[in-house]
């Protein structure tokens, strides 16, 4: 999996900072307790002593270093013990007086044997939700918080099952996808239905998920996502072609797409092509993709071509939300 620049830069920038502050606190405790035990203060110059004199003494070659590395070892053992004393006597633990990384994997670096290490990992995660929460209320927007109570339980016209069960299944197809992501055996989703039947909040509740559990994800509409590819080819300006290029690499390359209420742009010739280009350009790089569309499968055909509708219809899982508007529902009180 792959971070955003933007937000590798800032987990990486959080990293510093508590590194910097961690150490700034050991500084400023290491002076307030030498400040009240002087003794604590000449202990640390003799153990840094012994240190650098155990150094000093397993490189010097000729003769066996063995019986001077005891006394050494001995000596340091002492200071050690007279230092814990006096640390305790004060309140502190042992320790106190080490500047202890907080990671012991990678010494705060964020980084094994160029490997990502779990503590950057994890702040990636918290900058990604951060990031996602610029477009999505993430605070409200969870699978806990999602109900079924809005869905009616009766039969639904030309529907084998009510709104509610059908909600119950997709639901957990969604929660399933989510938690069990480049596990799961759908890669792609197309979740299609009228306005206000919880597909762009079910769309939210994945992107959280898999935020948190460490991919990359990137959630757009699709006016700004082909707004983007449109200025990435023909926009003038540097800087804003520059930054179209970037989202545009970030639309690609992203562990996750959340495409959201495709069909509410202006079709063109240009959003049917960027389409099957964003389609077709993560199918071929094995990348995941949930698009949401009030339009079914047959007005994707229609509106935008035959050859892109295949790639839906052959590659995705098609998710079909029917009942009445939630949105309305809740507008009215109901």
């Amino acid at each position: 999996m792959g971070y955003d620049s933007t937000v590798l830069r800032r987990a990486t920038r959080r990293l510093e900072q508590e590194r910097t502050q961690r150490e700034a606190r050991s500084t400023a405790l290491r002076a307030k307790l030498f400040t009240q035990c002087p003794e604590l203060s000449d202990l640390d110059r003799q153990l840094r002593g012994t240190i650098l004199d155990l150094i000093g003494t397993s490189l010097r070659m000729g003769t066996d270093p063995t019986p001077a590395l005891q006394v050494l070892r001995d000596k340091n053992m002492d200071l050690q013990t007279r230092q814990a004393q006096l640390l305790q006597e004060l309140g502190y633990p042992p320790d106190a007086l080490e500047d202890s990384p907080s990671c012991k994997r990678c010494g705060d670096t964020g980084w094994v044997k160029g490997e990502m290490c779990d503590c950057l990992r994890s702040l990636c995660a918290q900058e990604q939700v951060k990031e996602l929460s610029k477009l999505l209320a993430l605070g409200e927007q969870s699978f806990d918080s999602f109900s079924l109570d809005w869905y009616s339980p009766l039969d639904w016209p030309g529907e084998s099952v009510s709104p509610r069960a059908n909600m119950e299944f997709l639901y957990d197809l969604c929660l399933n996808y989510a938690q069990k992501f480049g596990r799961f055996y759908f890669k792609n989703l197309f979740l299609t239905g009228d306005p206000g039947l919880g597909k762009t909040f079910l769309s939210a509740c994945i992107a959280r998920v898999v935020a948190e559990n460490g991919f990359s994800v990137v959630y757009d509409t699709a006016v700004n996502v082909f707004a983007r590819f449109e200025e990435q080819k023909f926009g003038k300006d540097v800087q804003e072609g520059s930054e179209a290029k970037e989202e545009t690499r970030r639309y690609l390359s992203c562990d996750l797409l959340i495409l959201d209420d495709l069909g509410s742009e202006m079709t063109t010739a240009f959003t049917q092509s960027a389409l099957y280009t964003l389609v077709n350009a993560r199918l071929m790089a094995d990348k995941a993709t949930v698009i949401s569309s009030n339009l079914s499968m047959d007005g994707v055909r229609e509106r935008y071509n035959g050859q892109t509708a295949s790639r839906l219809e052959g590659e995705y899982r098609v998710l079909r939300f029917y009942g009445e508007d939630i949105r309305m529902k809740r507008k009215a009180g109901l």
